[in-house]
This record gives C-alpha cells, sequence and structure tokens, in this order.
C-alpha cells in the first residue's frame, strides 16, 4: 500500500471537524496525525497512513503528511485541494464549509476509531503541550533527538514501543510489501 494524500488530508479534516472549527493550527495536526496513527499500530497491527515517520526538532512527524501540509508539492493533482486549504497563519483550514464526515470516504470506521480516541485524550491540548509530550521519552520512546535535522523511525521501533509482540516480524513483513508495490510501480511505468 502506498501513501494516499486525499486520504491524509481528510484525517486533517476530520480531526479539523473534531475540533469544532474550520481550523486548525498545523503544528498541532501533525502531531494528532503521527499520534493517530501511532494508535492504530497499537490497536491494530498497521497505520491509517502508509509513510514514513521522522524526528524532527519539534518531535515525531509523519514525513508527507508533513510536506503535504508545508506546500512541498502541489496537492491540486491528488485531491488534497478539494478537502483542505492552503496554510495561512500557522493553520491548515477545510476547503469547503459543507464538507461533511459523510464525505471523507477514504476514512474507514478503524480510521475513524483512531482518530476519535487520540481526539479524546490530545485534542485539548495546544500545539505547545503536544511538541512537548512527544518529546518526553516516557510517552514516545521512539523519537529520538535530530540535532536540527530529521532521522527517520524506523517502524520497528514504532511497534516495539506501542507493545507489539510480533514487531520485528511485522516490520519485516511490511518493508517486503513496500518492495513488491515499488517493483508492480516501476513495471507499470516501464
Amino acid at each position: 500500500m502506498s501513501y494516499e494524500p486525499k486520504k491524509a488530508a481528510q484525517l486533517i479534516a476530520y480531526l479539523i471537524m473534531k475540533s469544532g472549527g474550520d481550523r486548525l493550527n498545523i503544528l498541532k495536526a501533525v502531531k494528532l496525525v503521527y499520534l493517530v496513527d501511532r494508535y492504530s499500530l497499537e490497536k491494530f497491527g498497521f497505520p491509517v497512513l502508509e509513510e514514513r515517520r521522522v524526528s524532527m526538532p519539534h518531535g515525531p512527524v509523519n514525513s508527507l503528511t508533513y510536506d503535504y501540509l508545508n506546500g512541498v508539492y502541489d496537492p491540486d493533482p491528488v485531491g488534497w485541494s478539494e478537502v483542505l486549504r492552503d496554510r495561512e497563519n500557522h493553520n491548515i483550514a477545510l476547503a469547503n464549509s459543507d464538507l461533511s464526515i459523510e464525505g471523507l470516504d477514504e476514512l474507514s470506521d478503524a480510521d475513524i476509531e483512531c482518530a476519535d480516541a487520540v481526539w479524546a485524550s490530545f485534542g485539548h491540548m495546544t500545539q505547545w503541550e503536544l511538541r512537548d509530550w512527544t518529546h518526553d521519552p516516557s510517552h514516545i520512546p521512539e523519537w529520538e533527538e535530530p540535532n536540527g535535522g530529521s532521522t527517520v523511525i524506523p517502524l520497528q521501533r514504532i511497534l516495539n514501543a506501542v507493545g507489539v509482540s510480533n514487531a520485528e516480524e511485522f516490520a519485516n513483513e511490511a518493508e517486503s510489501f513496500r518492495h513488491i508495490e515499488d517493483a508492480f510501480r516501476r513495471a507499470r511505468l516501464n
């Protein structure tokens, strides 16, 4: 399975809707996305979003989602801009005020369950409180100080941190699937 930008946008949109407003601080959004993925790994053994996670100076983040939030990629061809508006004043906003939870068709019931659980635990926190919380090794032991840059957080480290008993086996299997998918993608391009 590969990264789905529209699904990531819909997850952020859902979190915005949970906030009761039409926008969310970007740092808070990126921390909540990471925590939703982490909770899904703990509860179901797989993440909501298929992407690399990295340690950065403000804590752990999902790297591609972070890049989309920061405008590194063109959001139009992937459906991102159908759901979210460009950042303004460090906030990400819903692209359409008529967007409803029912319109978030990329999210499964399990994805929503994970987002609800994370919101219930962390939605009340500010972006700075979340940053500080994710820096605490008693909460997020997989995060490591990246000394101003970023370092990859191996999936196995997250799985171990959330208590998945067969973390190494699962991480190896996930990596095998990634290699197979990459091979199929390359074959389609040729």
